[in-house]
C-alpha cells in the first residue's frame, strides 16, 4: 500500500471512529441489513453485505433531473456504517455466524460440508441474513433476503467480466468525465457499449454463469445491479471493493477472481476486461496460476493512447496456450468467440 493510500485509510478510520463515538450515544433510526447476494457451488457459498443506519436509497425515475440524480448518488456514499453487528446467514438448513467489520461489511462463508446439494438450486438459491442478538437497542426480527448464483451442472463455462469501460462507458481514464457520469447519471441513463448486452446474453446462453468483478465500491452495488437489469445483461454476482481499503485495486480484483475459481472448481472461464487499467496484468496472473481453467482472454481497447505499450507488454510476453485478444469492439469479441466454439 502506497503512502497516499495509507493516508486515505488512516483518515477514513479516524473519521469513522469520530462518527461512531458521537452516534454510539444516540438510538439507531434506520437500522438496515443491505445484502449484496453471493455465489456458491462445490467449494461452498459466499454471501456479502453491509449493515447501515440509513434509510433505503431512492430509485431512479425516468426523466429525473441532474440534481435528483446527484442527491441520490451522494446518498450512496454518505452512509452510517454499523460495526460489530452479530448476524446469522441461513441457506436452507445451513447456518453461518458472522459479524460486521469496522466499516459495517460482512462476508459469510458457508462451508461446502454444511450445504446440502438440494439447498443449492440453480440458477438462484434464496437465503436470509438476520440479526442474531440485540444491538444498540435494536431487537426483534431484522431480516434481509439475498440470492446466491448457483451454476447449473449443464454449464459449459463461466464468464468473469470487468464492468467499468468493459460493458459500461465510464471514461475511467478521464477522471472529470467519470465523476460527472457517476454522480449525475443513473442506471436508466448510463450507456453500455454497443453490442455488449447481446454478446453477454449469447455467451451466457441458458446455463453459463456470469460474474461481474469490478474496482467500483460497494456503494454502487444497487446502481450497477439496476444497470444490468435495465440494459438486459445476464444477471450475476457483483464482486466489488471497499471504498477505501488496505489493498490496491489490482490485489482486490485478483482476490475476487480467485474466490470465483475456488468456489466453482468444475468450471472453466472466459475473462473479459479492458485496456484502461490493470485487467491485462491481472488476467495474465490468473492464467499463469491456474493452468487449464481459462478458455480465452478478451481485452476491450479503450486507451486514450493505444501506443503506450502497457497491453503489449503482456501480449508480447504471452506464452500460454490461451487466446489473448485485444478487441476494438463487441463484434470483434463475438467473431473470435464464435471461431473457437464459445458461441
Amino acid at each position: 500500500m502506497g503512502r497516499k493510500q495509507r493516508v486515505l485509510v488512516g483518515a477514513e478510520h479516524a473519521w469513522d471512529s469520530f462518527r461512531l463515538r458521537r452516534r454510539s450515544r444516540k438510538p439507531l433510526q434506520h437500522f438496515r441489513i443491505e445484502t449484496y447476494g453471493g455465489h456458491g457451488g462445490p467449494g461452498g457459498v459466499v454471501v456479502r453485505g453491509r449493515v447501515l443506519d440509513n434509510p433505503p436509497p431512492s430509485e431512479a425515475v425516468d426523466g429525473e433531473g441532474a440534481v435528483a440524480a446527484l442527491r441520490r448518488s451522494l446518498g450512496q456514499f454518505a452512509t452510517v456504517e454499523l460495526p460489530g453487528v452479530p448476524l446469522l446467514v441461513r441457506i436452507g438448513e445451513a447456518v453461518a455466524e458472522t459479524t460486521t467489520d469496522g466499516d459495517g461489511y460482512f462476508r459469510a462463508l458457508v462451508d461446502a460440508d454444511h450445504v446440502h446439494p438440494r439447498h443449492l438450486t440453480s440458477p438462484w438459491q434464496r437465503g436470509t441474513v438476520e440479526l442474531a442478538e440485540p444491538y444498540r437497542g435494536v431487537t426483534g426480527p431484522q431480516t434481509a433476503a439475498f440470492a446466491v448464483r448457483v451454476p447449473s451442472r449443464h454449464a459449459v463455462f463461466g464468464v468473469i467480466s470487468d464492468v467499468d469501460d468493459t460493458i459500461i462507458q465510464t471514461g475511467v481514464q478521464r477522471v472529470g468525465e467519470m465523476l460527472l457520469q457517476t454522480f449525475t447519471g443513473s442506471e436508466l441513463t448510463r450507456t453500455p457499449f454497443p453490442g455488449a448486452p447481446e454478446l453477454y446474453r449469447d455467451l451466457a446462453g441458458r446455463d453459463n454463469p456470469v460474474f461481474y468483478v469490478s474496482s467500483s465500491p460497494w456503494n454502487l452495488h444497487a446502481f450497477l445491479h439496476g444497470f444490468l437489469r435495465h440494459r438486459d445483461f445476464p444477471l450475476g454476482p457483483l464482486l466489488l471493493r471497499d471504498l477505501v481499503g488496505t489493498a490496491d485495486g489490482r490485489a482486490r480484483k485478483h482476490d475476487r477472481i480467485e474466490e470465483v475459481l475456488e468456489l466453482h472448481p468444475d468450471l472453466r472461464f472466459v475473462l473479459i476486461g479492458d485496456s484502461g487499467e490493470k485487467d491485462p496484468q491481472i488476467y495474465a496472473d490468473i492464467v499463469r496460476d491456474h493452468p487449464g481453467r481459462v478458455l480465452a482472454v478478451y481485452i476491450r481497447e479503450v486507451r486514450l493512447d493505444p501506443g503506450d505499450g502497457r497491453v503489449e507488454q503482456v501480449s508480447d510476453a504471452w506464452a500460454e496456450d490461451v487466446p489473448f485478444v485485444l478487441a476494438a469492439d463487441s463484434d470483434a469479441v463475438r467473431r473470435h468467440a464464435a471461431s473457437i466454439g464459445l458461441l
